[in-house]
């Protein structure tokens, strides 16, 4: 995931603004990290540099 996502990333559950937090950076793109909303304190998980995003409820 690229930095500037961050721009334009909400939370799918509650739009709040969201926190990012990185595990593994390379050349410049998050390749695992997290991002958390500050407002509902829910996780989304960042995985070979893909935000899962989709709501608690829809995950597997």
């Amino acid at each position: 995931m690229r930095r500037d996502l961050m721009d334009i990333l909400a939370c799918p559950v509650c739009k709040g603004p969201l926190t990012l937090t990185v595990e593994k950076e390379q050349e410049g793109e998050v390749v695992t990290g997290a991002l958390v909303c500050a407002a509902c304190k829910e996780t989304y998980l960042i995985q070979e540099s893909i935000p899962n995003l989709l709501p608690p409820a829809l995950r597997q």
